[in-house]
């Protein structure tokens, strides 16, 4: 009886371990890596971000940075980029290149965080 218990504790040790998103390799939220979809994000993407951000990320002109080569989007974690995003970036901000303000969720509030992440995977994914 008490080496049935012994090997089903193991057991449960085995699998909790196996169950682990940093033992399988899977990204964690701090870690810099999306848990984002990223075919999701590009749909998000063109409905939301391609105003001004572009259809393919290259930017325009005169409303929004590409986040093809940005170094901005190089160098912030997946949730900094999903904190920045969700809150935007004002016109006086000293950071703000443009002239032209990033409201916050690129102007639509019913953008969750899940499907900013998604849209973190998406940029990501165009990363050069």
């Amino acid at each position: 009886m008490r080496s049935r218990v012994i090997l089903l504790l193991m057991l449960c040790h085995v699998v909790l371990i196996a169950c682990s998103p940093a033992d399988r390799g899977a990204p964690t939220w701090g870690s810099g890596s999306s848990r984002g979809d990223a075919a999701k994000g590009r749909q998000l993407f063109a409905s939301t971000c391609a105003t001004c951000h572009g259809p393919h990320g290259e930017g325009i002109p005169g409303l929004g940075r590409s986040v093809m080569a940005s170094d901005f989007v190089a160098t912030r974690t997946d949730a900094e980029l999903v904190a920045f995003i969700k809150t935007g970036r004002s016109v006086d901000d000293p950071l703000n290149t443009t002239g032209v303000a990033m409201p916050p969720k690129g102007g639509n509030p019913a953008l969750t965080d899940a499907d900013l992440a998604d849209i973190v995977a998406y940029i990501r994914s165009l990363q050069r």
